[in-house]
Parts: structure tokens; sequence; C-alpha cells
């Protein structure tokens, strides 16, 4: 089975729900405490050796590029002044993969993203990471995931166990089990079902590990639920059919998972990520305790 070197990471979106912010800055730019949400993806992808990062961009997103390149000039300063901490910090993203970027143009849906990344990728097999979806690192759910993909082939989605009352928020699974506890066999998928009409409570997250031929796929998948090409349609072909490339399994993930694309969710990912920092974490839980103490 080909070990797994690429990922994509699709940052085409407009960031409608962070508006005023997202207006000249791309969402993915955004701070969490001190980084941008993207390096923490790439951060990801390189730790579970995927060394080749393809990003999907789209108008506007240029600083996404110019955040994993050198900058000189700032080194140079920062040289000067004799700050290698803050150096280091700088050259971390520039030295994390080897990048490439495609524009996706057209939007239309996640399906037709990963269809972007057809001509880079050929006929290997390849991880989906989404930039709202942070896993942190103590927690390694992609590594898992290739392992999965390396010993059963075809493809593999990540899975997390949500209430009822989510489960239209998600694409959900109908699932069987297997001999290991943390992985189940998908035999089908549901984009964002109905109340009531989810198959179970295992909602897809965003680390899809995938066989090439979900791109013969995803080619004649037609536009579905919002009128977007949708991967979750794909991956059900393939569930639905091993023969078109192999099985879908999923890892059903317990650890833990920093939301980034919602506004609350996002400010409560940078309190939480806050807190654990060792440079931070200690004044920082003082003042909140403090805070939430003369709030009550």
């Amino acid at each position: 089975m080909r070990k797994i070197q690429k990922a994509v990471i699709p940052a085409a979106g407009l960031g409608t729900r962070f508006l005023p912010a997202t207006k000249a800055t791309p969402k993915e730019m955004l701070p969490v405490v001190d980084k941008p949400a993207i390096q923490y993806v790439v951060e990801e992808a390189a730790a579970a050796g995927l060394s080749d990062v393809l990003m999907i961009t789209g108008r506007n997103k240029r600083a996404l590029e110019d955040h994993f390149d050198r900058n000189y000039e700032l080194e140079s300063a920062l040289t000067r002044k004799g700050d290698a901490e803050r150096l280091v910090r700088v050259q971390e993203s520039s030295d994390l993969a080897t990048m490439h970027y495609v524009r996706q143009g057209d939007p239309r849906g996640l399906g037709h993203a990963v269809l972007c990344a057809e001509p880079h990728v050929g006929d290997e097999p390849f991880a989906v990471l989404l930039g709202d979806d942070l896993i942190d690192p103590r927690d390694p759910l992609l590594t898992r995931m290739t392992e999965i993909r390396e010993r059963e082939g075809g493809s593999v989605v990540a899975l997390m166990e949500v209430a009822p009352e989510q489960s239209h928020l998600y694409g959900c699974a109908a699932v069987e089990p297997t001999r290991d506890g943390d992985i189940v066999r998908v035999t089908g998928l549901v984009e964002k079902p109905d109340p009531g009409e989810a198959p179970s409570n295992l909602a897809v997250i965003g680390r899809y590990v995938l066989d090439p031929a979900v791109f013969g796929v995803l080619h004649g998948t037609e536009p579905g639920r919002g009128g977007e090409i949708q991967l979750t349609d794909a991956l059900q072909q393939l569930a639905a059919d091993e023969k078109l490339g192999g099985p879908v399994h999923g890892v059903v993930f317990r650890g833990r998972r920093y939301d980034t694309g919602d506004r609350g969710d996002y400010l409560r990912a940078i309190v939480r990520l806050a807190c654990e920092r060792e440079d931070l974490g200690p004044d920082f839980r003082a003042w909140l305790r403090d805070y939430v103490a003369s709030e009550l």
C-alpha cells in the first residue's frame, strides 16, 4: 500500500460568519492566541509525515502564501535585535512543509475543491484537512487515519459523536463495528440530515484520507445540498460499492478538537488553548477565575 505524502487544505471560503474581520483578511489567518488558524493545520499535516501540502485558495488569499514564505526583511531585523526566540517562531511557518497553491476560481463546494487537487495529487492517496477543525497535537488523529488506510486500503474519514440535536449540522455516517474499538466500517453517509433522520450519532469532522478513485467519482457527482458538489455524496458512492475504490472506514475520535468555524467556538478555542500554554496559562487562568467570579 502506497504511503501517504500529500495533504490538501481547502481554503477558498469567504468567511462570511466573521465579517467584517474577513473583509480583507482571510478567515484562515485569524489568530488563535498568537498563530493563525491555518498554521495549526499545516503543523498537524507535517507531524503526520505529510511533507507536501497543497492549499486550495481563492481571491484575496495572498496572505496565506506570504505567511508560509520567507520574510527576509523581518528575519534580518530580528537578527539585528538579537531576538532569537521570535526569529525561530517566524521561521517555523516557512520550514513546516513544501507548500503549493492553486486557486479554486468558482467555489462550488468541498467536492469541487478536492477536484482542484487532482492534477497535483495524481494517482496517489492523500489527506484532506479542513481549516475550521483544529486537532490537538497530543491526539494524533491523522496519523491513526493514515495507518488505517495503509492497512485496509480505500478511504478513511474522521468521526465524532454528537448530540442528536446537532446532527443536522454535519454529514452523518451509517456504520458497522470492526475488531478495533475506535474503527468502524462506513456503509452510508448523509449530508446534514433533517432532524430525526440521521443514520447514527457519528458525524464526519474535517479530516479525510482519500483513495485517488474519489476523483473519478467526483467528476460524475451532481451538485447536491446547497447546489454544491458534496464530498459526502462521493464518499457515499465509494461506501456503497467497494469496487470503485475500496472500502470506507471511520476513525471515531474522542480527543481534543477546537472548532474555529463559529464565532462562539472560536473564542472558546482561544481560551482553552491559552489556558494550556506554559507561558500564558498560569496568569491567564488566574485572571479568568477572577473575571468569572466577579461577573457571576
